[in-house]
C-alpha cells in the first residue's frame, strides 16, 4: 500500500471527512456489488442497494475511528459487514407485523406517553411514583439525546416513534425508501441506547 493511501486511512480515522469520502468512493463500489445480489426480489420494491449504501456510509462516518487495521482489505471487509448488518436489520423490520393504521392507533402527542414508550422500547425503566413527572422528564431526556444524533436519525425517530406516523408517510417525508427508514431507525435506536445507558438513573423518585 502506498504511503499516500496509508495517509488517507490515518486521516479518515482521525476525523477527516474529505479523506473518508475518497476512501468510500474508491472502495464503496466493491461493497455495493457484493450487497446488490443479496436483496431478494421480494424486497426490491421497498429496498434498494443505494438505500443500504447511504446508511452504511453514514455509519462509516460515525465509527471510522474504531477501525484498527487500516488498509484496503480490512476497510472493504469492515464496510461490507456494516452494509450486511444494515440489510439484515432492514429486512427484519420489514418482516415485523405491521402497526395498526393511524386512524385506529391511540395517539399520544409529543411530550406525553410517546416519550416514555420510546424509552421502554429502548430498554429503559420509566416506572416512577409519579407518572406525570416521568412523562415530563422522559421528554427532556429524549429530546436532549435526539439533539446529539445525525439529522436523519433524529427525524426518523421523531416522526415514526414519537408522532406515530406510518412508515410510508415518514419515508415519503424524508425522501427515502421504507427500507432505508427502517435501517435509520435501528441505527438511531442503537445510538440512543449508547447515549442514554440505563435511563432509570435519569428519573426522580419524588412524586
Amino acid at each position: 500500500m502506498a504511503a499516500s493511501e496509508q495517509m488517507l486511512f490515518d486521516q479518515a480515522a482521525a476525523g477527516d471527512a474529505g479523506a473518508l469520502c475518497v476512501l468510500l468512493e474508491r472502495y464503496g463500489s466493491q461493497v455495493r456489488n457484493r450487497i446488490s445480489g443479496k436483496i431478494s426480489k421480494r424486497w426490491r420494491a421497498v429496498l434498494d442497494v443505494d438505500d443500504v449504501m447511504q446508511v452504511t456510509y453514514l455509519q462509516a462516518c460515525l465509527h471510522i475511528d474504531q477501525l484498527v487495521e487500516r488498509n484496503p482489505a480490512t476497510f472493504t471487509a469492515w464496510l461490507t459487514r456494516i452494509a450486511e448488518n444494515n440489510l439484515r436489520d432492514a429486512i427484519t423490520e420489514l418482516e415485523r407485523p405491521k402497526r395498526p393504521p393511524p386512524e385506529k392507533r391511540v395517539q399520544t402527542p409529543p411530550g406525553d406517553d410517546s416519550y416514555v414508550a420510546l424509552l421502554d422500547l429502548l430498554g429503559a425503566d420509566s416506572h416512577t411514583p409519579s407518572r406525570d413527572a416521568a412523562q415530563h422528564e422522559a421528554a427532556r431526556i429524549v429530546d436532549d439525546a435526539l439533539g446529539k444524533l445525525p439529522d436523519d436519525y433524529a427525524t426518523a425517530v421523531r416522526l415514526y416513534d414519537l408522532e406515530g406516523r406510518s412508515a410510508a408517510e415518514v419515508a415519503a417525508t424524508m425522501d427515502r425508501s421504507v427500507g432505508a427508514l427502517h435501517m435509520l431507525r435501528v441505527r438511531a435506536h442503537e445510538r440512543l441506547r449508547d447515549l442514554l445507558g440505563s435511563s432509570s438513573k435519569f428519573f426522580s423518585d419524588s412524586p
